[in-house]
C-alpha cells in the first residue's frame, strides 16, 4: 500500500475521483477536529508513489468530501463551522462558494449519482439534512426528523432523489426529495449509527455500521430483522462501503485502527483484516476504476 503523511492533520474522509483513476480527495482537520483548521488534499498515485496534487485550506476542520459528478475538477467539503465549500482544482485560490446554513458541525456531504440530476445532500449535528443544487446559492429543502446528530447522508445509486441518513438516535432513515417527510425509519442498532451505504447491485439493500462494533444489512422491504450481522471490530465502526464490483463484498474501518473486508454471503464472512494504520481509521473508499484498490 502507498502512504503519504499530512503532518499535523487527521484524515476524516477519502473519496476516489469518479473520473481519474488513482486520484483521491482527503478531508482533514487539525487536533482531531476539535480545534484548528482544515485541509482538503487531492492526492494522485503514479509510478513514483503518492503525490500531493493540490491542497486547499479552510478555517475549520473538514469532515467529509464528495466529487462533482459533472465536472472532474470540482469538489464539495463540509466543516465544523456548519458550512459547505465548493472547490475547483483549476482555480486554486479559495472556495468558489460557501453555503452556511447548518447551525452545528456539517459532518456529511454527498453528490447524487443517478443520471439527470445534480443534487447534493448534507447532514449535520444540528439533526437536519439539507438538499442543495450547486448552481443555486441556498438550500432547496431541509429534512427534519432525526432526534440525534446526523453522521452520514448517502444517495441511493439506483433511485433518483432517494437518500439515507445515519444518526446518533440509533436509526437510519430513508428520504425522498419529492416528499418532505421521512419515507422509512429503520431502528438499526441499540447504539449510535455512524455510517451507512447502499449496495451497488440491489436497490433494496443497505448496510449500517455503529458504535456497538457491528455491521448490519437491511432489506428495505422488510426491516423487522437484519439480512446479515457482521461481528469482528473491537471499537466503533466509523465508515462502511459496498464494493463497486461484487454484490456481496463490503469494507469497513473503525476506531480499532483496522480496515476489514467482508463477504456476507459466506459462512465465515470476514475475508481480511488490514492493520496498516496506527490511529483511528475514519475514511475509506473503494476505487471504481481499479478492482483491488482501496
Amino acid at each position: 500500500a502507498g502512504a503519504l503523511r499530512l503532518p499535523g492533520l487527521h484524515g476524516y474522509a477519502v473519496e476516489f475521483s469518479p473520473y481519474c483513476p488513482g486520484r483521491v480527495a482527503c478531508a482533514a482537520a487539525q487536533y482531531y477536529g476539535m480545534a484548528g483548521c482544515g485541509t482538503l488534499a487531492v492526492l494522485e498515485q503514479n509510478e513514483a508513489g503518492i503525490i500531493l496534487l493540490r491542497s486547499f485550506d479552510w478555517n475549520d476542520g473538514l469532515f467529509d468530501v464528495t466529487w462533482s459528478e459533472n465536472n472532474e475538477n470540482v469538489l464539495i467539503t463540509c466543516s465544523g463551522d456548519g458550512s459547505l465549500q465548493i472547490w475547483d482544482m483549476a482555480k486554486p485560490k479559495g472556495p468558489l462558494q460557501v453555503y452556511k446554513e447548518h447551525t452545528l458541525e456539517a459532518y456529511s456531504v454527498d453528490w447524487s449519482q443517478t443520471r439527470g440530476e445534480q443534487l447534493v445532500v448534507s447532514g449535520s449535528w444540528d439533526q437536519t439534512a439539507k438538499l442543495w443544487d450547486p448552481a443555486v446559492g441556498k438550500s432547496l429543502c431541509t429534512f427534519k426528523g432525526h432526534e440525534g446528530v446526523i453522521y452520514s447522508t448517502i444517495w441511493s445509486p439506483h433511485i433518483p432523489g432517494c437518500f439515507a441518513s445515519a444518526s446518533g438516535d440509533q436509526t437510519v432513515r430513508i428520504w425522498d426529495v419529492k416528499t418532505p417527510g421521512v419515507k422509512l425509519v429503520i431502528p438499526a442498532h441499540q447504539a449510535e449509527v455512524l455510517s451507512c451505504d447502499w449496495c451497488k447491485y440491489d436497490e433494496n439493500l443497505l448496510v449500517t455500521g455503529a458504535v456497538d462494533c457491528s455491521l448490519k444489512g437491511w432489506d428495505l422491504r422488510n426491516i423487522r430483522q437484519p439480512v446479515f450481522v457482521l461481528l469482528g471490530h473491537t471499537y466503533a465502526i466509523r465508515r462502511v462501503k459496498f464494493s463497486p464490483f461484487h454484490a456481496t463484498i463490503l469494507a469497513s474501518c473503525s476506531y480499532d485502527f483496522t480496515v476489514r473486508f467482508w463477504d456476507f454471503s459466506k459462512p465465515n464472512p470476514l475475508l481480511e483484516t488490514v492493520e496498516h494504520h496506527t490511529e483511528f481509521t475514519c475514511g475509506l473508499d473503494l476505487s471504481l476504476h481499479n478492482r483491488g484498490q482501496v
